[in-house]
C-alpha cells in the first residue's frame, strides 16, 4: 500500500473544502468521481472574483469591465487548446457539457450527411448521451445504428468492429473510457482503422480528460468532447473540439447573438469559428472555472495523477476482490480509476445507502448506461471512482463498509 513517490496528496486534498465535512458524524469519503468531481479552491476563488470584481457580458462591450471579461473567457479557451492540444483555438467550441457536444456533431454534421442505407458504428458500453443522440438521428434521416459488442471482461471484440466497419460507416463515435466499467477503449487504433475507410471519428472524453493525458493531434480524431464537471471545473460547462475543416462545413446548431456577422430579414450572414456555434450569451463562469480547473490539473500533471489513481485501482481491486460474495463488473487489461461491483445478498442501491451511513459516497444504478446493464444481465452496479484526491486510507473505509453491509443483510 505504497503511494505514488512524491505524489503530495495531503496537500492535494487541502485545496479541496469539501473533503474537511462530515457525512451522518463521519468523515466524507467521496468515491463517486465519474459522475461529478469536487472543486478546489482555485476555481471556487476564480468564480468568486469574476462575479465579485470582474463581470460583465463578453465579445460586445466596449467598456472595461467587457474587455477584461471577454479575455478571461478567452484565456480559458487557450487553456483549453493547450490541455488538449488542439491546433488552433477556434478548433475548441465551448458547449454546455459532454452530451451537448455530441447532440452539436448528431445534428448539425451527421443530420445533412446521412441519408438511408448509411450506418453511425457506436458501442455496447456507451453512456446513454452517446446512443440517444444517434438513435434520434437515424429516425431523422433513415440511417442505421450498427454496435460493436463486449466481451465478458468489459473489452471492445475488435474483430467485430472490424466486420461492422464497412462501406456504409458514415462516422464511428466512440467512448475513451467507460463511465461504468472503466475500460480504457484503443482509441488510435479504432481512429486509424476508420481513417483507412475515409470515415470520421468523435470520442467522448468526458471520463478521459480527468485521468490520462489527451492529445488530439497525435490521436487524430475528427472530434473530442468532454465536461467540465468531471474536470474539478462547474457544471453546465463543457468542450466540442473539431477539425477546422469539419467545422468550417458543417451549419450552425442553434441561431441567436454571437453566432452572427450580421442579420436582415432578407437573411443572416453566420460568425466565424468558433463563435458559429456559441449562440447566445455563454456560460462565462463556467468557462473560466474551466479554466481554473485545467490550469489546477495542469500544475499537478495528468502523468502523476494517472500514476496514483492507478495505484488506488490495483489497491481497491485487491481489497474488494477478498470480500466473500462481491463481484467486480468489468475487468479489462486496460482501465481507469473505478470498480463497478455488485453484492450477491444486497441490492446497490441498499449497498449505496448503507454505505452513505458510514461517510462513503458511491454511485449506484445503471449509470446512464442501461446497455451495459443488460449485457451483464444484472439491474445495477454499485461504482466506487476515484480521483486525484482519494487516499488508500479511504478505500480500507470503503472496504470495511461494504463489509458491514454484508453483516448487516446478511
Amino acid at each position: 500500500m505504497n503511494n505514488t513517490a512524491q505524489y503530495d496528496v495531503v496537500s492535494i486534498r487541502n485545496d479541496f473544502p469539501i473533503l474537511g465535512k462530515q457525512i451522518h458524524g463521519k468523515p466524507l469519503v467521496y468515491l463517486d468521481n465519474a459522475a461529478s468531481s469536487q472543486h478546489p479552491v482555485q476555481v471556487i476563488d476564480a468564480i468568486k472574483e469574476l462575479y465579485e470584481s470582474g463581470y460583465s457580458n463578453i465579445h460586445r462591450g466596449v467598456h472595461q469591465l467587457s474587455q477584461d471579461a471577454t479575455k478571461a473567457y478567452e484565456d480559458a479557451r487557450a487553456s483549453v487548446r493547450g490541455f488538449i492540444n488542439a491546433d488552433c483555438m477556434h478548433e475548441v467550441l465551448f458547449t454546455s457539457g459532454t452530451t451537448d457536444a455530441i447532440n452539436l456533431v448528431a445534428q448539425s454534421y451527421a443530420r445533412p450527411l446521412l441519408q438511408k442505407g448509411d450506418e453511425i458504428l457506436i458501442t455496447h458500453m456507451e453512456h446513454h448521451s452517446n446512443i440517444v443522440p444517434w438513435q434520434m438521428v437515424c429516425e431523422q434521416t433513415g440511417a442505421e445504428l450498427k454496435v460493436v459488442p463486449i466481451s465478458d471482461k468489459g473489452e471492445l471484440e475488435m474483430d467485430r468492429f472490424a466486420e461492422l466497419l464497412s462501406e456504409r460507416t458514415k462516422l464511428v463515435s466512440v467512448v475513451h473510457v467507460s463511465n461504468a466499467l472503466g475500460s480504457v477503449n484503443p482509441i488510435k487504433t479504432i481512429i486509424d482503422a476508420a481513417h483507412a475507410k475515409g470515415v470520421p471519428v468523435l470520442v467522448d472524453g468526458a471520463q478521459s480528460v480527468p485521468h490520462i493525458p489527451v492529445d488530439v493531434q497525435a490521436l487524430d480524431c475528427d472530434f473530442y468532447a468532454f465536461s467540465g464537471h468531471k474536470l474539478y471545473g462547474p457544471t453546465g460547462i463543457g468542450v466540442l473540439y473539431g477539425k477546422e475543416k469539419l467545422l468550417n462545413a458543417m451549419p450552425p446548431y442553434r441561431g441567436g447573438g454571437d453566432m452572427i456577422l450580421s442579420v436582415s430579414f432578407e437573411g443572416t450572414t453566420y460568425n466565424t469559428l468558433p463563435y458559429k456555434f456559441e449562440a447566445g450569451t455563454p456560460n462565462i463562469a463556467g468557462a473560466i472555472g474551466l479554466g481554473a480547473a485545467i490550469e489546477y490539473v495542469q500544475k499537478i500533471g495528468l502523468s502523476a495523477i494517472a500514476a496514483h489513481e492507478h495505484g488506488l485501482l490495483e489497491y481497491a481491486t485487491m481489497e474488494l476482490k477478498q470480500i466473500d460474495g462481491l463481484r467486480i463488473i468489468g475487468e479489462a487489461d486496460q482501465k481507469a480509476g473505478l470498480v463497478s461491483f455488485v453484492l450477491d445478498t444486497v441490492h446497490p442501491h441498499d449497498i449505496g445507502t448503507m454505505l452513505d451511513a458510514e461517510g462513503v459516497a458511491i454511485r449506484t444504478g445503471h449509470h446512464c448506461a442501461q446497455p451495459v446493464m443488460e449485457r451483464y444481465k444484472i439491474p445495477a452496479t454499485a461504482r466506487a471512482s476515484f480521483g486525484m484526491y482519494n487516499t488508500f486510507q479511504e478505500i480500507d473505509v470503503l472496504a470495511k463498509a461494504i463489509d458491514k453491509t454484508i453483516g448487516m443483510f446478511a
